[in-house]
């Protein structure tokens, strides 16, 4: 189950205020207690706790970066590793279970990862993240301008894909249940089998 740790900022405050800078810090030294199994991130303002994905998981997640590797964009590498992207302007930073950055513009040294540098990202719902998996981070993402949003739903056992970001967020999507194939358009421009995806 999720947890929301802090409360969400006053809607005058400004999304690229200080006040968003102490948020950062303030999840950095939650994320310094949280035992092996959690992450935290920034959703709207508010620092969140959830449990990583489930072992049963793996399979998918490895599918879906295998499948996707030949793809990648040159310069961009597609990792599963723990990462914290960061939108101020949205008072949010998330950590995606699958993404696709700039190698770049993610060779800093802070685990605060500019947003801007994310060409995908996959995410894997769960019964604690499933609602800011496909709300909250739909929307941010798509107004943010990340080309790509994939969310393999594990309780619905569908995969949508989120692509054409605007101001408004996404402006096209396409979705498919397990054991079908779908496209991934640009930058990546290829097929995503799912027939194996059963777990």
């Amino acid at each position: 189950m999720a947890t929301m740790v802090e409360t969400p900022r006053m809607p005058s405050e400004p999304s690229d205020s200080p006040a968003f800078e102490e948020l950062c810090r303030e999840l950095e030294k939650v994320d310094a207690t949280m035992s092996d199994g959690y992450r935290t991130e920034i959703i709207g303002g508010s620092i969140v706790v959830s449990p990583w994905s489930k072992g049963s998981y793996l399979r998918v997640m490895r599918s879906f970066v295998r499948q996707l590797s030949p793809h990648v964009p040159e310069g961009h590498a597609i990792s599963e590793a723990p990462c914290l992207f960061t939108f101020p302007q949205f008072s949010s930073s998330y950590g995606p279970d699958i993404h696709v950055s700039d190698e770049v513009l993610t060779n800093i040294d802070t685990i605060h990862l500019p947003g801007e540098a994310l060409s995908l990202v996959g995410e894997l719902t769960s019964t604690s993240t499933a609602r800011f998996d496909r709300a909250d981070k739909v929307d941010v993402h798509g107004k943010a301008g990340v080309p790509v949003y994939v969310l393999i739903d594990m309780l619905k056992r569908a995969v949508t894909v989120y692509s054409s970001p605007s101001d408004h967020g996404y402006t096209a999507h396409a979705q498919i249940e397990f054991g079908g194939t779908i496209n991934i358009p640009a930058p990546f421009d290829c097929k995503l089998i799912t027939a194996d995806w059963q777990v």
